[in-house]
């Protein structure tokens, strides 16, 4: 049986930077305290929402010994460190596990992409060398690929693989994989929008954009989940869902960083290629923001 990293909420956190692109580390200490005081149960460091593509090696390192110092065993840190390269994902994640995150995002190739042996060659490779515990991240609409519920069978009988990020969207396979993994595989949804639904399928929480802005909110909405009460999850999921979608009017984390920007918490822009967003997009963001109470 596999012991869940963490069960709620981990906040998928962004990673500010200064207004001459270096990372704003003061500032992301700031963010970090700030998940952990407002009830976030884990934090997910320089993930896809932390720019995770755009960071230099070095950078990339620090910004998660940032998170794990500032965070100071409190709740669980994961972070994230692989890519299409296997054996630079390797020496990334060795880097890395010098500070002593609670487990890894490992995301699954992308451009290059791989067969479903391929999957799960380079994720066994991975686990064979590392001694952290590793979080799965399927998210086709990213990577062009998707690990299959058979690839997961195979997977979760290592015991470094112990859970797995779904932001496929698609149910049936989440169902099949569910059934064939059982307790060996914790399963968190990777979208805010599909939380509930996947808690109901098994699901121990969220990896969540929203909870950049909302960490007890969606730390209470999967409380209400994990103690089985979905009605009370549904209703705390429809209060927020249009502005959880409104996280995702234009790429991730532009949406996100323009909200806190809204707030005043002075994140910075992302790096190029990801641009800062239409005036319209703007004001859709702040609307529900008004909406919600934010502003």
């Amino acid at each position: 049986m596999a012991k869940p990293v963490f069960e709620g909420v981990g906040t998928a956190l962004v990673t500010p930077f200064h207004p001459d692109g270096t990372v704003n580390f003061e500032k992301l200490e700031e963010l970090t305290e700030r998940q952990v005081a407002g009830g976030a149960d884990a934090i997910i460091a320089v993930g896809t929402t932390g720019e995770k593509s755009t960071l230099r090696h070095d950078e990339h390192v620090q910004t998660i010994a940032c998170i794990i110092k500032t965070v100071a065993g409190r709740i669980p840190v994961v972070a994230g460190t692989t890519g299409n390269d296997t054996q630079y994902s390797l020496e990334l994640t060795k880097a890395v596990e010098a500070y002593h995150p609670d487990a890894l995002l490992m995301v699954t190739p992308y451009y290059n992409k791989t067969s479903q042996e391929g999957l799960y060659q380079h994720y066994t490779y991975l686990a064979d060398r590392v001694e952290t515990p590793i979080i799965l991240y399927n998210v086709p609409s990213r990577t062009g690929m998707t690990i299959k519920p058979e690839t997961y069978a195979r997977l979760c009988r290592h015991p470094n693989i112990v859970a797995t990020k779904e932001a496929s969207g698609n149910f049936s396979d989440l169902a099949k994989t569910v059934h064939l993994c059982g307790d060996e595989l914790t399963v968190y949804s990777g979208n805010d929008d599909q939380t509930v639904a996947m808690m109901a399928m098994g699901a121990k929480g969220v990896i969540s954009v929203a909870a950049n802005l909302i960490p007890g909110e969606m730390h209470a909405l999967c409380k209400k989940a994990l103690q089985g009460d979905f009605a009370g999850a549904m209703a705390l999921q429809n209060k927020y869902l249009d502005f959880m979608n409104s996280m995702f009017v234009d790429v991730n984390p532009i949406p996100v960083k323009e909200a806190l920007n809204l707030l005043g918490m002075n994140v910075g822009e992302c790096r190029l290629p990801l641009y800062k967003t239409s005036d319209a997009n703007r004001q859709a963001i702040a609307e529900q923001m008004r909406r919600i109470g934010l502003l």
